[in-house]
């Protein structure tokens, strides 16, 4: 659940609301944890992990990070959206998260 708390920290650390961002890669270590952010934080289902997420793509040990921002990065381009978020949970309950901007 650490991303309920991540995101909204480092979208305001980079000056925007949460509206203003149009794709939300949230990893999926277990559904109900992904679920639980996205409904806690009010976001649009259909800009969070819209090529699948980690249930569908993989949660590649070592390499969750890299896998998220590549989608994130090529979803962004696709789409034409500004900004972009990755974020992940960790042990115990934290959580991480990115803001990425396509100029």
């Amino acid at each position: 659940i650490g991303p309920a708390v991540a995101i909204p920290a480092a979208v305001a650390n980079a000056g925007l609301g949460l509206q203003q961002v149009g794709v939300y890669e949230i990893n999926e270590a277990f559904a109900s944890q992904a679920l639980y952010c996205v409904r806690k934080l009010g976001l649009d289902p259909a800009r969070v992990n819209p090529n699948g997420g980690a249930i569908a793509l993989g949660h590649p040990l070592g390499c969750t990070g890299a896998r998220q921002v590549a989608t994130l990065l090529n979803e962004m381009e696709r789409s034409g959206e500004r900004f972009g978020v990755v974020s992940m949970c960790i042990g115990t309950g934290m959580g991480a998260a990115a803001v990425f901007e396509r100029p």
